[in-house]
């Protein structure tokens, strides 16, 4: 691959982005009207949106389109659209889907010391509610404090959330960062922990310690990276209705679709809705996990009907 070809974002995908499931599974579970998808990505076209030179892997693409047909197909009228770490800094594809989404759609940005108040402030007007961090090594090197500082600065007053992504004893690592941060924090894909510690391990005691702030939120979403087992998941699945039993007003939901980065095949998404049966056992609980806290976090129109995309 020619580096031109590299720049324009044509490179061929990476091992570990395999395509999304052919087929997924209609669920058996029907979602409470408003369900939002609180964590998914779009990605591309490549042709439109080129992916950034400094990426740490390669998409298929992913566009808004594709994700619209899959929300249907699994009764989701909300999303909340994660910036990929393979876009970087550059906002298109995200604000471009926001602007289609006729307020169905949130967004988080990956933003740092080069973005400027004006580009947040532009930001936040096209529907963004949030920033993450990347503790990943494989997605950048981690932030220093004096990165962060820098970011909370610039996005002062805006009440956006601060989204982590950490794995394994991440969390722990960072809980005296998490209890610093001003405003509501949520935490991605149940802190991706490492279930062969137990569960009474460092980072799940700190975990349950920290939604206990009430200023700490949690993903439920990604029991197929979490889990040991693989399909159906059941100790990640465990797990996380542990978490929505233990802060029910404090935890959202989504598909992590397209599942990039991952080992083997893409999981199916019809089976992570129906796993929420499990997840969320009581319809007050699904609505809470599904409507109530992501409209929440994410400064949603309360009482804006969404038709489902």
């Amino acid at each position: 691959m020619t580096e031109p070809a590299l720049r324009e974002g044509r490179s061929a995908p990476s091992p570990e982005c395999p395509p999304p499931h052919p087929s997924p599974r209609t669920p058996s579970l029907v979602l409470p009207p408003g369900s939002c998808d609180a964590h998914c990505h779009i990605l591309g076209p490549a042709e439109v949106f080129p992916y950034s030179p400094q990426r740490t892997f390669t998409p298929l693409d992913a566009p808004k389109e594709q994700l619209a047909a899959l929300h249907a197909h699994l009764g989701l009228s909300r999303a909340v659209v994660v910036q990929s770490s393979c876009n970087g800094s550059d906002h298109r594809v995200l604000c471009d889907a926001l602007a289609a989404g006729g307020g169905r759609l949130r967004g988080v940005a990956l933003i740092g010391e080069t973005t400027t108040r004006a580009e947040i402030e532009a930001l936040h007007s096209a529907g963004v509610r949030g920033f993450r961090l990347n503790f990943l090594p494989h997605l950048r090197t981690a932030p220093t404090r004096q990165e962060i500082d820098s970011v909370l600065e610039r996005v002062d007053g805006l009440d956006w959330v601060a989204q982590l992504h950490v794995t394994g004893s991440g969390v722990a690592d960072c809980e005296s960062l998490i209890r610093s941060l001003p405003g509501r924090v949520v935490i991605d894909h149940l802190a991706r922990v490492d279930l062969a510690d137990g569960p009474h391990s460092p980072a799940l005691r700190v975990l349950r310690t920290l939604l206990d702030t009430g200023d700490v939120w949690l993903k439920v979403s990604g029991v197929d990276r979490v889990s040991r087992q693989g399909p159906p998941y059941a100790d990640a699945v465990a797990l996380a209705a542990s978490f929505v039993a233990h802060a029910p007003e404090r935890v959202v939901w989504g598909t992590d679709y397209p599942h990039v980065n991952i080992k083997g095949a893409a999981p199916d998404d019809g089976l992570l809705v129906d796993l929420l049966t499990d997840i969320a056992p009581d319809p007050g609980l699904l609505r809470r996990l599904m409507v109530d806290n992501p409209t929440d976090l994410y400064d949603f129109p309360p009482d804006q009907h969404m038709e489902q995309t």
